[in-house]
């Protein structure tokens, strides 16, 4: 999956979506089936429990069984699964992932499992008969099935050239990625299992294999237009990227899944690697929409580390380096993601902006946008709102244009008062209050956490924050972080991005694209930030969406 999301050796250059996700949902279907099975081999064949670590002779005799009788069965077998009859009852549901990934190997209706698993062991349980079948023998060829049925689905080229240069006759043993990908895209070609020499004897081989081969292993180098800059959150974060576990990553991960428990030894361990060992940016995922094509990458660092002052400078080091790289690119457009642009931090990517004047990429902190989408989150026909925390550059932006719209924002705390009292323009200032005694009904803000016990029962929380609340109270209303619903046309989208629902995506990054679509020249970031009723008209414009619609306050409509 880091292969794909590179994309340099891709083979199938087409989009993945959640269908297909939910439909390989089922890949441990077979690990269960297979379990059962051969625990029942176990169980009734005496010679399984008595074999020897390894046998050569055992082992010779499982090769020359799976060269001949295994690849020419399942070769005919597998024309005889693209007969319109079986095709359509069962075969289909594996072919219905034009855009293989290693996982798609393993998808197949139980009928198939069943028959595979019938094909495989002719080369398994003859040695064990005969008396000379061995532990490893039984293992390894387990492993090579598992391990060749992965790598002809991973959808990019990786198998050397010079093998086949060395000794010609491998071409006819061992197939490539490349070759079994034309299988899934025409269908009528290159039936073998993992030799293809069937292929040749019968004529079935695609006559654009080698061609095919010869371009995916050259590959293409892809500059991305965009490029959203992120991290790591929690420790399952690990999982919940593109490159972890697709069945996690393509819904929000504060979904939890049963399983994740057994998985954190794993991730701690990758933490601690990615701290030691951790030196750039990695890409994650690829995404595209009209002619523009996006990536996203992310830093080896997670959230608790962002809060460690010593981790500081080497965090800026890691932003820096990613902002160096895609400015050598030719990437038009890098926004800061999360904590990467934390005000205390690099003061929203100011530090980088001043330090290299002359950068061609822009430096995009998405904090108009992000304000555009709070102020019209806010129902119509609301007087007052009460501000909790105006610790962020987006919940000042939001509480000065509110000001300006003739709307009262009320603070309880007096340094943040004073500090927003000098940046209101002084005809506007009137709207701006301090009192310890008035509760709105809407309540906006980065703190909303700490201060929501105080809020009176039915009112309507707006986050300003990039990230999700830690609890909620059930007589009150909550919005979703600033995000809006994406374009149809948008490309390969097949995971949530963090705590968002599926095709959502957060203001901050949506801001980074519409520079782009739009092509703004300008940075944003420090105190710099886009005409928020611009930055919102163009993403309407483009086809992003809100995720509320503006309602009036006392309506009743569900927000």
């Amino acid at each position: 999956r880091y292969q794909t999301a590179r994309r340099k050796h891709l083979i199938v250059d087409r989009s993945l979506d959640f269908e297909q996700v939910d439909r390989e949902r089922s890949w441990d279907d077979q690990i269960i089936l297979n379990g059962l099975l051969f625990y029942l081999g176990y169980a009734i064949i005496p010679n399984f429990r008595l074999m020897p670590v390894w046998r050569t002779n055992g082992a010779l005799i499982t090769i020359l069984l799976h060269t001949g009788p295994v690849e020419f069965l399942y070769y005919w077998f597998h024309r005889a699964l693209h007969h319109h009859f079986l095709y359509s009852r069962y075969h289909s549901h594996h072919h219905a992932s034009v855009v293989t990934e290693p996982i798609t190997s393993v998808i197949h209706p139980f009928a198939e499992h069943l028959a595979y698993f019938l094909l495989f062991s002719i080369s398994i349980l003859p040695p064990i008969f005969m008396g000379c079948g061995s532990v490893l023998a039984g293992v390894l060829y387990i492993t090579y099935i598992d391990f060749m049925n992965n790598m002809g689905h991973c959808n990019f080229e990786l198998m050397p050239k010079w093998m086949f240069q060395t000794f010609p006759p491998l071409k006819y043993l061992i197939y490539t990625p490349s070759f079994h990908s034309l299988h899934h895209t025409q269908f009528r070609t290159n039936y073998s299992l993992f030799m293809p020499f069937y292929d040749y004897i019968y004529n079935t081989m695609d006559s654009s294999s080698d061609e095919l081969y010869e371009r995916s292993l050259k590959g293409t180098k892809e500059t991305p237009d965009i490029v959203h800059l992120t991290h790591m959150t929690s420790l399952k974060s690990t999982y919940h990227l593109r490159i972890g576990i697709t069945s996690i990553s393509s819904k929000p991960c504060n979904d939890s899944v049963w399983y994740m428990w057994m998985l954190w030894p794993v991730a701690w361990l990758s933490m601690v690697l990615a701290w030691i060992y951790g030196s750039s940016a990695f890409v994650v995922e690829r995404l595209k929409l009209k002619k523009f094509s996006m990536q996203g990458w992310a830093l080896p660092r997670y959230n608790f580390q962002y809060g460690l002052s010593w981790e500081r400078k080497s965090i800026n080091n890691l932003i820096e380096k990613a902002i160096l790289d895609a400015n050598e690119k030719g990437v038009k457009v890098l926004s800061l993601g999360l904590l990467n642009q934390a005000e205390q931090l690099n003061g929203s990517g100011e530090l980088f902006a001043k330090k290299y004047p002359r950068l061609r990429v822009r430096l995009i902190d998405g904090s108009g946008l992000a304000t555009a989408v709070v102020l019209n989150s806010i129902p119509l026909g609301t007087k007052q709102v009460f501000l909790c925390g105006s610790n962020s550059k987006v919940t000042r932006a939001t509480a000065i244009a509110l000001c300006q719209r003739g709307v009262q924002v009320i603070l309880n705390q007096e340094k943040e008062y004073g500090m927003l009292k000098s940046r209101v323009p002084e005809s506007r200032a009137i709207y701006l209050k301090f009192s310890n005694d008035e509760t709105p009904q809407i309540w906006i803000g980065d703190s909303i956490d700490d201060a929501q016990g105080r809020a009176p029962k039915g009112t309507i929380f707006i986050p300003t924050s990039q990230f999700p609340l830690k609890k909620a109270r059930k007589d009150c209303t909550y919005l979703s972080n600033p995000a809006m619903k994406i374009p149809e046309t948008m490309q390969n989208v097949h995971t949530c991005e963090n705590w968002l629902p599926r095709r959502v995506m957060s203001a901050w990054r949506i801001a980074g694209i519409l520079h782009a679509l739009e092509g703004w020249e300008m940075h944003e970031c420090g105190d710099d930030m886009m005409n928020i009723e611009k930055t919102w008209s163009a993403a309407i414009k483009h086809g992003f969406k809100p995720l509320t619609k503006p309602c009036s306050l006392n309506s009743g409509t569900d927000l």
